[in-house]
């Protein structure tokens, strides 16, 4: 017997409008690793007929995947420009996020290849110091602006580095360095706010807001009570209930020992379909509305739950992910982050799209 997945479309639509509202400007959506594991195929059609028009993602193909479902859509690839890549771009109607002079240089000979201006974002670093343009070529670019003829910067952007601590003073230093970098390119829109970003205020929101995780209904603001709605239900049947004595143990290694007579329930959802281990003999799920331990290690395959005090039944389902206990309360228990456990979500689900 299969889990099953329970994706509900109108929430994260609900999400999204909910964070457009919050902004005066332009509201994109993040839909990399497939709408962070929750099925871009189906989200972003549905966030598109909601309004959104400008997608991000992190690759090339997942770029292309996307162009086949949006073909009026603005699509974007953050990783940018790798050699011999800029072809499928333009090919692929894919805007490039730009993040270093060589990115620039190849999209420039791209455009004088094609005889017509292309559009880009400019990648800004202000801190992160992963893909972005370094100060010592923004300093390049800023003293001879030729470098970048042929190319229309729609947008410039940075990413924020500690907007998951709202109160991290370096979120203010960061918004003020891009701001004066941003000043070099004055047509160009400026972007800064990804998910938690967008909850630290007006200032961050700018021209263009980023969002992703809270769209699917993560946490993004971790001082303040959760305004998303939950988008994923994950629930398992189970597959065996067995009878353990006192002393006993349960599972690989034998790490827990029951302490009285109980009976463990077995469903088969494991760390292949993104259950961590780490989560082994700290987690919980809930038989009906009563939460149930997790108990033993997580295997590959199986999971068991300490059942002795619900009247729970072979075939009865266990849920494993809700409102009541969603994501980042099960990456807190993992030591992780929602972030993680929804892109970790396998494929052996039976995936059920509420809305679709």
């Amino acid at each position: 017997m299969t889990a099953f997945l329970d994706i509900d479309i109108g929430a994260a639509v609900t999400n999204w409008r909910t964070l457009a509202d919050m902004s005066a400007g332009e509201t994109s959506a993040v839909v990399k690793a497939d709408a962070y594991g929750l099925g871009a195929a189906q989200l972003a059609p549905a966030l598109a007929a909601a309004g959104c028009k400008t997608f991000f993602v992190a690759h090339l193909a997942e770029a292309v995947e996307l162009r086949a479902l949006l073909p009026q859509a603005r699509i974007l690839a953050l990783n940018g420009l790798l050699p011999h890549a800029a072809t499928d771009f333009v090919a692929n109607g894919i805007i490039p996020v730009l993040g270093s002079l060589q990115e620039i240089t190849l999209w420039r000979a791209e455009a004088l290849e094609v005889g017509r201006a292309l559009p880009a974002f400019l990648h800004l670093e202000t801190g992160l110091n992963r893909l972005a343009l370094p100060p010592r070529e923004f300093e390049k670019l800023r003293m001879d602006p030729t470098l970048l003829e042929g190319i229309t910067v729609d947008t410039v952007m940075t990413h924020l580095l500690a907007a998951d601590t709202p109160k991290d003073e370096r979120n203010r230093r960061q918004l003020q360095d891009f701001l004066a970098m941003a000043a070099a390119f004055p047509g160009a829109k400026r972007s800064i706010a990804n998910s938690p970003g967008i909850f630290m205020g007006t200032a961050f929101h700018l021209d263009l807001i980023r969002p992703g995780a809270a769209i699917y209904g993560l946490n993004a603001s971790p001082i303040q009570p959760r305004k998303m709605r939950q988008v994923a239900r994950l629930s398992a049947p189970i597959l065996q209930i067995r009878d353990v004595r006192l002393g006993e143990t349960v599972g690989y290694g034998g790490s827990w020992t029951a302490e009285r007579p109980s009976r463990i329930a077995t469903v088969g959802v494991g760390y292949a379909d993104g259950l961590h281990r780490a989560l082994s003999n700290n987690g919980i799920a809930y038989f009906d509305d009563t939460p149930v331990p997790l108990v033993g290690r997580v295997s590959m395959d199986l999971t068991t739950f300490d059942v002795t005090d619900v009247p729970a039944n072979t075939g009865d389902l266990l849920v494993l992910l809700d409102s009541r206990h969603g994501a980042d309360e099960l990456g807190q228990e993992a030591g992780t982050i929602g972030y993680e456990i929804l892109t970790s979500l396998g494929r052996r689900y039976q995936r059920r799209y509420i809305g679709a």
